[in-house]
């Protein structure tokens, strides 16, 4: 017993220790974090950069150092890639001394550090990007605290799905058949019901697919609920006691994803089509998906690769496949959820967003050049460049208004509301895991022997939603 009772001291001390410890830390970071940004600059120091995956093998992150340690080398600030995942846990690494001054990631990975203050309230009004950026995308990095809001990111893409197809794939005749408004726009691209109808013509008569998406995808697939109703949680996505998966008439949006699911293949209902759709629109097997505007550079690459193998020049494939591989907004939907209706009553589709940006750890001995570092990567000539290197969405204004094109269509979307912004709140974490279940179920239902279906109506649809609020609401507030 005496034994056992040394152990249980010894471990409580331990534990007491490890809360002095955390909570040294936090007293440091916080107190240090009142002035952080009041000094000069920092001279001959380096900053370490943490960019996504994507920004490193298509080399712009390359050219944003470059350009960069050119413009500030007259103070010694050399800014160098981190070399760490993308993915990298602040929380756990940052009190630590091993993580990146400044972090590029999406607004939910990087708002959910707020909590622990481990990413640092910037004065954003100081930058030259501030009165350039639509408040929208600010507010995906604001927080309220006693009254006073603060900013914890600058934005600087958002993240929008958008349509992409193969113009080449259409039949000969899609004039006569396809375009019922003569518009000169194909109607499957235009709005669900078509799709959903061209799909199954192309499974049946040439044995390939239409629209192909893995709908298992929380990202993707949640914006057909949000458009009949849904929503993520209450007042502005703030509140997370209020889950809304079942929100309004969302289930008509479960209904359309299974109906897309029947001219589809059993790759719906995981990873796969994310993973092969580059190839597969490239091969013709695929007509269409949906993803982000920043992965438009790995579509090219592959049907560039295609048309090289069907023995095009690399000028001519490059020239073919500006031609040939369209992007679009996103069809619209049927306000009856039915896309076997004829004539429906079309409506928009809200689809979930993001906002990619820049924040700067609570943990920087450099505050004020890692602030100059995301002023810079924030200008007109960055964000332009981002764009032209890997297609993204600029989140300033000015800078999409020069390039026009389907980069005003999601700055308009945004504004509009037809882009609904992931929860940049902590307890968005647990909702994936739920909501992908279903989605898989959903997907599934449709390839089960005909006795063992389990979405057959909309109450049916209603029903599993509202078991996906429970089982949210269950791990954020009963199962902590």
């Amino acid at each position: 017993m005496a034994r056992n009772g040394i152990a249980l001291a010894a471990h409580f001390l331990v534990i007491i220790a490890l809360i002095t410890i955390f909570g040294l830390t936090q007293t440091v970071a916080e107190e240090e974090g009142a002035d952080k940004f009041t000094g000069e600059i920092e001279r001959n120091v380096t900053l370490r950069i943490l960019e996504n995956d994507t920004a490193i093998q298509q080399g712009y992150l390359a050219e944003l150092l470059k350009a960069f340690n050119e413009e500030y080398a007259q103070y010694g600030i050399t800014a160098v890639d981190a070399n760490m995942d993308q993915f990298l846990d602040l929380e756990n690494d940052g009190p630590y001394g091993y993580g990146p001054d400044v972090l590029y990631q999406a607004n939910d990975m990087l708002m959910k550090y707020v909590e622990g203050r481990h990413i640092q309230p910037m004065p954003v009004e100081e930058l030259e990007c501030y009165d350039k950026i639509d408040q929208k995308a600010w507010d995906a990095y604001k927080v309220n605290i006693d009254n006073f809001d603060y900013y914890c990111g600058v934005p600087i893409n958002i993240q929008g799905p958008l349509l992409y197809y193969r113009k080449d794939l259409l039949p000969a005749n899609w004039k006569q058949d396809w375009d019922d408004n003569n518009n000169d726009v194909p109607d499957m691209t235009e709005n669900w019901n078509d799709m959903l109808a061209f799909s199954q013509w192309r499974k049946q008569t040439e044995n390939k697919y239409g629209y192909m998406k893995s709908l298992y995808d929380v990202y993707f697939s949640a914006g057909f609920l949000f458009t009949y109703g849904g929503y993520i949680f209450g007042n502005n996505n703030t509140d997370p006691s209020d889950i809304g998966f079942d929100g309004g008439e969302s289930a008509k949006g479960a209904q359309v994803l299974r109906q897309l699911a029947t001219a589809m293949n059993q790759e719906a209902i995981d990873n796969t089509i994310t993973q092969n759709q580059y190839s597969k629109i490239a091969s013709g097997d695929f007509f269409a998906t949906m993803t982000t505007p920043d992965v438009h550079t790995l579509f090219d690459k592959e049907l560039v690769l295609a048309y090289k193998a069907q023995g095009m020049s690399q000028e001519e494939a490059e020239a073919a496949s500006k031609e040939n591989l369209v992007v679009a907004d996103i069809p619209m939907l049927p306000a009856s959820g039915d896309l076997t209706e004829s004539n429906p009553t079309l409506m928009p589709s809200k689809m979930m967003g993001g906002v990619n940006g820049y924040a700067i750890s609570a943990y920087t001995k450099h505050p004020n050049a890692s602030l100059a570092f995301v002023d810079f990567a924030s200008s007109h000539k960055m964000m332009k460049l981002r764009n032209e290197l890997l297609g993204i969405v600029p989140a300033r204004t000015d800078t999409a208004n020069e390039i026009g094109d389907l980069v005003l269509i999601i700055n308009s979307n945004l504004v509009n509301g037809n882009i609904v912004i992931m929860p940049s709140i902590r307890a968005i974490a647990q909702v994936w895991t739920p909501a992908e279940t279903f989605f898989t179920d959903v997907a599934m239902d449709p390839f089960r022997d005909a006795g063992a279906q389990k979405y057959l109506s909309l109450d049916s649809f209603k029903e599993g939603l509202t078991k996906v609020d429970t089982q949210i609401y269950d791990a954020i507030f009963t199962l902590r």
